[in-house]
């Protein structure tokens, strides 16, 4: 028997973000006509990293695409590692950076991928989220630079 290929997938994720403490609100987006999660709440702009392109390019490319914003201060925020439970042929690895200045104003852009824009708190986030994001924004603050998702319980 032949072990399946395995496979990383980059993507970039951008959390914009306003006030401060327990102030906190975060730009998220509800996800349109998408196979993945449609009708979640998620990062108002995020998407794969091309082949040839940064982590960081790609989250300035994913702002202009989907909220048409650029000059994005962007910081690292953590990298998180995801798979499903059982042998992974396929696993994730996330790159979450947040931005508090940009220049433009957040738009929806694909207007079928994205149905509507809204600011939350960090305390108060919207429901149904994407689990991940949803683990991602709890962790937020934490001053974790690497996370997990998606194994079981005790696995490191």
């Amino acid at each position: 028997m032949t072990a399946p290929h395995f496979a990383l997938v980059p993507a970039s994720y951008v959390y914009l973000l306003r006030g401060s403490g327990t102030r906190t609100e975060v730009l998220l987006q509800r996800r349109g006509d998408v196979p993945y999660m449609a009708g979640h709440w998620a990062a108002a702009a995020a998407g794969h990293v091309e082949p040839g392109e940064t982590a960081y390019d790609a989250a300035r490319r994913e702002a202009v695409e989907e909220l048409a914003i650029g000059d994005l201060d962007l910081e690292l925020a953590f990298t998180m590692q995801r798979s499903q439970f059982g042998p992974a042929v396929e696993e994730r690895v996330d790159f979450f950076f947040t931005a508090r200045s940009w220049s433009g104003t957040p738009t929806i852009v694909e207007t079928t991928k994205a149905t509507d824009l809204g600011w939350f708190a960090l305390s108060g986030l919207p429901t149904p989220m994407v689990p991940h994001e949803a683990y991602a924004l709890s962790e937020l603050t934490s001053g974790a630079r690497y996370l997990t998702f998606g194994w079981p319980p005790g696995s490191s």
